[in-house]
């Protein structure tokens, strides 16, 4: 099937009776390929297969293999080996992930979800005319990077030094620390970065930050997303960051 119409495919699953797509396209098989564990994209994934049941069947007119790295980013190579191997439609979250596909094909169709900036890290040429085998949806936290930095600065005034937590292996996460550093100049912000590469760099991370950082900026990478529990768990026990939360009337915290 090309890319075209997969995506037509999907668009359009909660309006042709499940009878006729099966008529003009026959059983459509999907790979579902993210970075994160069963907990935290196991519910996306169900999500989409509820969305596709509206017409689609699991089992019967549509099959989804799911593939999860469970934050172990050398798994990606092997995992997306699996689904190409398949030769299914692929949907992917993450800029690992899509990457990882990538790389193997240029003849299945893939679309991404989720990804920071799908052009700035090379996946398609545009948002506009992505060409190729790949398009999808770009969250593009670049974006709003500066509006976070903005809020984060609104919610504490004091804000002098700020750490940052990133995924080191999210090449997204890393063009947002780039952003970051340069919006962080004219307040003349102190930033202290820390570049996850595993799951135990949290920890570390979180050993010097409270004398060293008056707040937290955690990128959306995939690493932590996963970890997402551990990080806000880590973050709330911070007693310097609950104290100066309690200073600050309205504040609900003190990461972005």
């Amino acid at each position: 099937m090309r890319r075209r119409e997969f995506i037509r495919a999907l668009g359009s699953a909660a309006t042709w009776p499940l009878a006729a797509r099966a008529q003009q396209l026959g059983r459509l098989t999907i790979g579902c390929l993210g970075g994160g564990t069963v907990a935290t994209q196991g519910p996306w994934i169900a999500a989409f297969a509820r969305r596709l049941g509206e017409g689609w069947i699991e089992g019967r007119g549509v099959l989804i293999e799911r593939r999860l790295a469970e934050g172990h980013k050398e798994r990606f190579d092997e995992l997306a080996a699996e689904l190409v191997k398949c030769k299914v439609d692929v949907v992917t979250t993450g800029t690992p992930a899509t990457a990882a596909v990538k790389r193997l094909t240029t003849a299945i169709p893939i679309v991404f979800v989720g990804l920071g900036d799908p052009v700035g890290t090379g996946l398609v040429a545009s948002l506009a005319r992505p060409g190729g085998n790949i398009t999808g949806l770009s969250n593009q936290n670049r974006d709003v990077a500066g509006k976070r930095l903005e809020l984060l600065r609104a919610v504490l005034p004091t804000l002098r030094r700020l750490a940052i937590l990133a995924d080191a292996n999210n090449p997204a996460s890393m063009l947002e620390v780039r952003d970051i550093e340069g919006l962080a100049r004219e307040p003349h912000l102190e930033l202290t970065v820390h570049r996850l590469r595993r799951r135990q760099d949290i920890a570390i991370a979180f050993e010097g930050l409270n004398d060293r950082a008056d707040a937290l900026y955690v990128s959306l990478g995939g690493l932590e997303i996963t970890n997402q529990v551990e990080i806000n768990t880590r973050a709330l026990r911070n007693d310097a960051w609950r104290s100066r939360s309690r200073e600050n009337r309205g504040s609900h915290g003190l990461w972005a």
